[in-house]
């Protein structure tokens, strides 16, 4: 059965629930390029049905200009929290209940560090949003991915999961409270076990994990490393109407982790 967030609890604290019940948590990030309007309240149903604990909205570009309409439409077919993951400052959407507050922990890009957040705190306090603050990290999946490119910066090396946790623990001493390591839309190669835990093993915040997924082993794997969230988002866009291939990524998020962690 699915965790219900009940009234008044922060998406934070839903997502901690999630975690804390499951062990694991699985999330679809729907790109609002992608997804047609019409369709979004049949996709967020047939999400909810499959066992999805929450929905993403945003992406690296935005062509389409009705993003309120767009996120606002699944709320009356799911009762899932719905939380913005905006690639730019127009993603931003009093539709959503929350928003990651990314900073981009693996760069040196300053804008992507505090630049665009001057200009987003306003916006969110303005429009009611739950801030979750996010150290991002991108991870080098074997081909340049447009988040990579749109943010100016290099990615993780793959191969070096020790720079990863220094860096994600860094984070977390900054006051982050999620972690959200992602090998970028249609990755060639998605973020290691070894990678995901040697961060888990240094941070006692949840690690999010994103980007290349496209297989229920893909999934399990992740969260049997130590991932707390498991996001996909490519792989369900290229087969949006089939609910049994959402299902069985989410069976393998919850089923993944070895046990649902004990409560403190």
């Amino acid at each position: 059965m699915p965790v219900v967030a009940p009234r008044r609890r922060s998406v934070y604290d839903y997502l901690l629930g999630v975690r804390q019940q499951r062990g694991a948590g699985f999330v679809v990030l729907v790109d609002p390029d992608n997804l047609p309007e019409r369709e979004a309240p049949a996709f967020a149903e047939r999400c909810t049905a499959a066992g999805a604990d929450a929905l993403f909205i945003g992406g690296s570009l935005m062509h389409r200009g009705e993003v309120d309409r767009l996120v606002g439409r699944p709320k009356p077919a799911t009762a899932l929290p719905v939380a913005g993951f905006p690639g730019t400052l127009n993603q931003l959407s009093a539709a959503c209940a929350a928003v990651l507050f990314l900073s981009v922990v693996s760069g040196r890009n300053a804008d992507h560090l505090i630049g665009q957040h001057v200009h987003a705190a306003p916006i969110i306090r303005r429009l009611g949003l739950e801030p979750i603050p996010t150290g991002y990290m991108l991870v080098e999946s074997g081909r340049t991915t447009t988040a990579q490119y749109m943010n100016g910066s290099p990615p993780l090396p793959r191969h070096k999961p020790e720079i990863a946790a220094a860096t994600a623990l860094a984070a977390e001493m900054l006051g982050m409270k999620l972690l959200f390591t992602d090998a970028g839309s249609g990755a060639e190669h998605p973020v290691t076990p070894e990678m995901i835990g040697a961060i888990t093993e240094a941070c006692r915040i949840p690690l999010v994990v994103g980007g290349g997924l496209r297989t229920p082993e893909d999934v399990a794997a992740r969260v049997e490393a130590g991932a707390g969230f498991v996001v996909v988002g490519n792989a369900i866009e290229g087969r949006p109407g089939d609910g049994a291939y959402v299902a069985e990524l989410a069976a393998a998020a919850h089923a993944g982790a070895a046990r649902p962690l004990a409560r403190a």
